[in-house]
């Protein structure tokens, strides 16, 4: 069986570091990081991972802060909000959680966030600079950046030769992976719902991340015996075993049918999940450290 990769022991240890590089970082003289969560409306899932992120943020011994603004606010109301944190110095971090109500044009308010405040990677600037291997200053999504670090776990930060095949095209999760993994000089395939024959492309994979958001999609014999497996997919299906109406969470891969093949494999949940928020946190750190002049830390 493989190696299940925990990822909310790796997330707890990444917080851990944040919040011990926070303290030292104030205990230098240094203004402590800022992160600023801006939320629209009252999508339940959202309002959870609000609450969450400044949880978290305050944990780590940052300055946080939230803006809850209600369903029917102006997208010029939203985008002064913006202007506003862009221009505050004690704020190092500018989360506007998605999804925005449909009257908002959510791609005219991410590029709307100052880049070096683009804690989420969204920005064109940020793209870029990942699509260009500047990984230095780049600021990489949240949760591909979280997958990168369970693989290193597992494989180490030199990936020289390794095949690594990515199921999935989005800008979130799919495209970024792939920068990533070709900067630690994987060779690397983007595959999506087009892709002819995905079985067999999947099988040549060293390194496997389904990312498709389509339950249990990735089957055992789709895995290379001993690959490392990450799957980002959070999918809700009924469980009328647990009782009428209930439901649980699985992946975009067929887990126990892949554990018995693959090296290393993440869990849902408790695998790419945790990871998000805690590279959120090591975002907005690092953003801090920018700001006062300082090199980036690595995590």
């Amino acid at each position: 069986m493989a190696e299940v990769i925990d990822g909310k022991s790796v997330a707890e240890d990444v917080v851990r570091t944040v919040k011990a590089l926070t303290a030292e970082l104030v205990a230098t003289g240094k203004a402590k990081p800022g992160l600023a969560v801006v939320i629209v409306g009252e999508d339940p899932a959202s309002q959870v991972y609000v609450v969450s992120k400044s949880r978290t943020a305050k944990e780590c011994g940052f300055h946080s802060l939230q803006h809850t603004l209600p369903a029917d606010t102006s997208q010029d109301s939203l985008l002064k909000i913006i202007g506003e944190l862009n221009a505050d110095p004690a704020i190092n971090g500018i989360l506007v959680q998605l999804p925005l109500p449909g009257h908002i044009d959510a791609g005219k308010v991410i590029q709307a966030i100052a880049p070096e405040k683009d804690v989420d990677g969204f920005h064109f600037i940020n793209v870029g600079k990942l699509g260009t291997g500047e990984l230095d200053t780049a600021f990489v999504p949240c949760t591909p950046a979280g997958s990168m670090l369970l693989i290193e776990r597992v494989r180490g930060k030199d990936l020289s030769g390794l095949n690594a095949v990515v199921v999935g095209r989005s800008n979130i999760v799919g495209k970024p992976m792939a920068n990533l993994l070709l900067a630690a000089n994987c060779t690397v395939t983007i595959a999506h719902s087009r892709t002819k024959d995905l079985p067999a492309l999947a099988r040549t994979a060293d390194i496997l991340v389904a990312a498709v958001g389509r339950p249990k999609m990735i089957r055992g014999d789709w895995v290379k015996p001993g690959a490392t497996v990450i799957d980002v997919g959070i999918n809700r299906i009924p469980a009328p075993e647990k009782g009428e109406g209930k439901s649980r969470l699985v992946g975009d891969v067929a887990y126990a049918e892949a554990a018995k093949e693959a090296g290393a494999i993440t869990p849902v949940p408790g695998g790419v999940g945790p990871m998000t928020i805690a590279m959120l946190m090591a975002n907005t750190l690092a953003s801090a450290y920018l700001a006062a002049g300082l090199k980036r830390p690595s995590f």
